[in-house]
């Protein structure tokens, strides 16, 4: 069971580190300027007599603003920050965070062997897909991905509310896959419901520093990253798991 997490866990890491540079980085990277000021973007202020520059600002949301001390400050902060030191902490980073991944999923793989169930790699793709649901795709629902310069509300309720929705999803999706008769599935919808009933928590009111058209980017990207991620490591996970008990 270990090794089968280590290996898949490691082997999705790095593709998801190769996914995020591809697809993510830029984003953040950009939204990191916005949050130094480096760039602000237009929020609609504008004199009344420059109907000129709010035509133009009106079709270019995005204004580069250059200053003398954030382009310092942004100069300093890319020679502290080597791209190769960020490429590798981001391929240990993502390493680590999926083998944890692939460790709950083993465990379920050793709870569903003991009920009886048999997991090909066929299953560990469903496996794959339903921890997507659990871990990023329904707590997304309440609370979405987010860029540097972002405001959100408190971050303890939050996590709270993250873990609570996850738990949901997971027993909800068990249910629903494992469960028979009325009851189970009864049960398990309303499981799946509850955290959103419930709502995440949110502001009382919106606003930021980064442009929302780059936030429903990153947080569509993030997701598809996510989706194929997760796929990726039930199958993998499933197929060294057969593996081993060969």
């Amino acid at each position: 069971m270990l090794s089968s997490a280590l290996f898949a866990g490691f082997a999705v890491g790095l593709l998801v580190a190769l996914l995020q540079y591809a697809l993510v980085e830029q984003k953040i990277l950009l939204a990191e300027r916005y949050e130094s000021h480096e760039l602000v973007y237009y929020q609609g202020v504008v004199p009344d007599h420059a109907e000129v520059t709010a035509t133009v600002a009106a079709t270019e949301p995005a204004v580069n603003m250059p200053n003398a001390s954030t382009d310092h400050d942004h100069a300093t902060m890319e020679e502290a920050s080597s791209p190769l030191v960020r490429q590798g902490l981001s391929v240990l980073f993502a390493g680590v965070i999926y083998v944890g991944y692939a460790l709950v999923m083993v465990s379920g793989f050793g709870i569903a062997l003991r009920a009886g169930k048999t997991i090909s790699v066929q299953t560990g793709l469903l496996w794959g897909l339903a921890g997507f649901m659990a871990f990023q795709m329904a707590p997304a629902l309440g609370l979405e991905p987010e860029l540097p310069g972002t405001l959100a509300a408190d971050l303890t309720a939050r996590q709270l509310w993250w873990a609570g929705c996850v738990l949901a999803t997971v027993a909800g999706i068990a249910l629903l896959a494992y469960g028979k008769g009325l009851v189970p599935r009864v049960i398990a919808l309303a499981l799946l419901a509850a955290p959103h009933v419930f709502g995440a928590p949110q502001l009382e009111s919106f606003s930021g520093i980064t442009p929302p058209e780059l936030a429903s980017s990153f947080a569509s990207r993030s997701l598809g990253v996510g989706l194929i991620a997760w796929v990726c490591l039930g199958g993998l996970l499933a197929w060294f798991w057969n593996r081993d008990l060969e």
